[in-house]
């Protein structure tokens, strides 16, 4: 492959100043988002601004590589050997950032060529990271809006001489709160606020050289979390095996660009629906099994194969137990428990309260891992704490090999009066992480303003409440009839939340049908 002209616009363009602050850069990317303002609804912004961020992230890169070559090899630098030890990712001839900027006249349709080409030349890598975009469609984004949003990019230099550490990473990061605000419900789909993804990490203490899976893993939030867990306790984050998989096309595209923004580079992200088709997979066609496995899944997800899951191939329905049809809560469960590694296997799942007291079929469920001593730990959470959902939602902890000291038994925690109350929204502080995590590990109260109450609680006690794992049944500072309080709370706000969605999907038909007519 030739060496790239677009390296020499690169040369002689005014460079991005050195040591550029934090918030500059963040000022400067969520500019680029408003430069979409109007012609595209903000819930869409991630879908554009993220493959032109990344675009030029390579570019830049890829110059920033090759002139460090030069630099190193001198005479004997070549381009077979520039590619081969210097380059991550290959821009092909034609398909550089400065190839496609200098264009005047349908920039949507050169830059749809660019994003291919790029891809094609990486396929092991890249292929499908830019998601499903026409750039050519000039009723989604017009010329003068893209056009506008890659001149902000345009005068940002993201290589390493002007990104130090993790500050590109960390404005990825950033854009993705504020898409996530910005798309109010729809943020579910793809953001988890990362106060709640830390205290999960946090509980389940990721180890150098474990291997790490979210099965429902949106922008990867989770797993970049784990990365940086290992990096704060000194230990080398680049032992750690990353994996997850994600059914919509453009947040799996997300995901990846998010892992290669903050410096990771192995990893495997799969797209596509991990109940009909789980492809993190073994060499032999079974189920991969993981050390850790974390996840914020759909609540409530009443599309899911209920009707072939007795019979699934990868008998994940455990205990003979089908969820209900309407409600997948305990089937992502039973998938993520599948996945969990004999011995060292924690899981993390993020539920609504329901799954502690809804009988039926998820009544058997809890049944069989509270028999089989699964389940560590019930963490209650504060209210409003998520972008797509205001019900009240708790940590559910299993391990495939509890402490001595707690097998036999459930930790429950009661969280919910340590938050940091917001104006749409409640948060975790520091502190709260912190004592909510100081109380999993030592199955101690945590005192202070808005403490922590913490109960381990025996079996038996737990077969003679008929297997409810409402966590006012348990914590001494509450009385049976709050507990019965809380309980029928959260069903009312989940059925709240049910006939919301149905009735938005009833008047979107509605509107269709009108529009057909």
């Amino acid at each position: 492959m030739p060496w790239n002209p677009g390296i020499l616009r690169h040369l002689e363009r005014e460079p991005t100043p050195d040591h550029l602050a934090q918030r500059e850069l963040e000022q400067a990317l969520w500019a680029a988002a408003n430069a979409l303002r109007g012609p595209v609804d903000p819930g869409d912004f991630k879908a554009y601004v993220f493959p032109v961020l990344f675009y030029k992230w390579i570019s830049d890169v890829y110059d920033y590589r090759h002139e460090q070559a030069i630099t190193d090899l001198g005479d004997e630098w070549t381009q077979e050997i520039e590619d081969e030890d210097y380059q991550t990712f290959l821009v092909p001839d034609g398909a550089h950032w400065d190839d496609t900027y200098e264009v005047t006249k349908k920039s949507g349709a050169v830059l749809n060529r660019a994003l291919v080409a790029i891809q094609e030349a990486n396929p092991g890598k890249l292929a499908g990271v830019f998601g499903d975009v026409n750039w050519a469609n000039t009723e989604r984004i017009p010329e003068s809006a893209l056009k506008a949003l890659m001149a902000v990019f345009d005068r940002l230099t993201l290589d390493p001489a002007h990104m130090a550490g993790d500050m590109l990473g960390s404005a990825y990061e950033y854009l993705l709160r504020e898409f996530a605000e910005a798309s109010g419900k729809k943020a579910g789909e793809f953001f988890t606020p990362r106060h709640v993804v830390h205290l999960l990490v946090k509980i389940l203490a990721p180890q150098p050289g474990d291997s790490v899976c979210d099965p429902a893993c949106g922008s990867a939030g989770m797993l970049v979390e784990t990365v940086e867990a290992v990096k704060l306790a000194g230990d080398n984050p680049e032992s750690l095996l990353l994996y997850g998989q994600e059914q919509n096309l453009t947040t799996a595209g997300i995901a990846r660009m998010n892992l290669y923004l903050h410096g990771l580079e192995d990893f495997e992200i799969k797209r596509g629906d991990t109940f009909r088709e789980p492809k993190l997979l073994d060499e032999h066609g079974r189920l991969r099994k993981f050390d850790v496995v974390i996840a914020n899944p759909p609540f409530s997800l009443d599309n899911w194969p209920s009707s072939t899951w007795a019979k699934d191939k990868y008998k994940r329905a455990l205990g003979g137990v089908v969820p209900p049809a309407k409600n997948g809560d305990w089937a992502w469960i039973q998938h993520m428990l599948s996945t969990m590694r004999d011995e060292t296997g924690r899981v993390g799942v993020v539920m609504p309260h329901g799954v502690l007291f809804r009988g039926g079929r998820e009544a058997d469920m809890r049944r069989w891992v509270v028999d089989n001593d699964l389940l560590e730990a019930v963490i209650g959470l504060p209210n409003n704490l998520f972008y797509s959902t205001s019900i009240p939602v708790c940590l559910l902890i299993f391990r495939a090999s509890k402490p001595v000291e707690r097998q036999g038994h459930v930790l429950f925690i009661d969280a919910r009066a340590r938050f940091k109350p917001g104006k749409n929204q409640n948060t975790l502080s520091d502190d709260d992480v912190d004592a909510i995590t100081s109380s999993y590990v030592t199955a101690e109260d945590a005192d202070g303003e808005g403490g922590v109450a913490v109960s381990l609680v025996p079996r038996a006690d737990i077969e003679g409440k008929s297997y409810d794992l409402n966590i006012g049944r348990y914590i001494q500072t509450e009385t049976r009839a709050e507990a019965d309080v809380d309980a029928a709370l959260a069903a009312l706000r989940e059925a709240q939340e049910r006939m919301d969605t149905a009735r938005t999907a009833l008047d979107l038909r509605l509107r269709e049908a009108s529009f057909d007519a």
